[in-house]
């Protein structure tokens, strides 16, 4: 996926929702809220995620500059994804996701 240029979006929440889109980029930043992690990890967090949607994610989440990919030189390698700073700048809205999705799990929303 190639970056869309700044200037391509109508509204910020289009920039947001272009960068974030999809159910797992956001489920992936707050597995990585709580700190670092492995691949293995990660998909052991999220099982209903396939390796390779796992891994088409991380990339254009890396090409983002949400996540940084660090590989260490051992045999197997070990690959670790983190926040950017980029990626620390959504905590506020990732607390707030949260937030509403847990008075939405408890029923505290009434339908009209």
């Amino acid at each position: 996926m190639e970056a869309r240029p700044k200037n391509a979006y109508n509204i910020p929440a289009e920039a947001t929702l272009d960068v974030l889109g999809g159910k797992w980029k956001t489920l992936i930043l707050c597995h990585l809220y709580y700190g670092p992690k492995r691949t293995h990890e990660l998909k052991k967090a999220m099982p209903g995620i396939t390796q390779k949607m796992l891994t088409q994610q991380l990339r254009e989440m890396e090409d983002d500059g949400l996540v940084l990919r660090t590989v260490y030189n051992e045999v197997p390698p070990k690959v670790v994804y983190e926040m950017t700073e980029i990626g620390e700048s959504l905590k506020g809205i990732l607390d707030q996701l949260c937030e509403w999705g847990e008075k939405y799990m408890q029923g505290q929303f009434h339908r009209t």
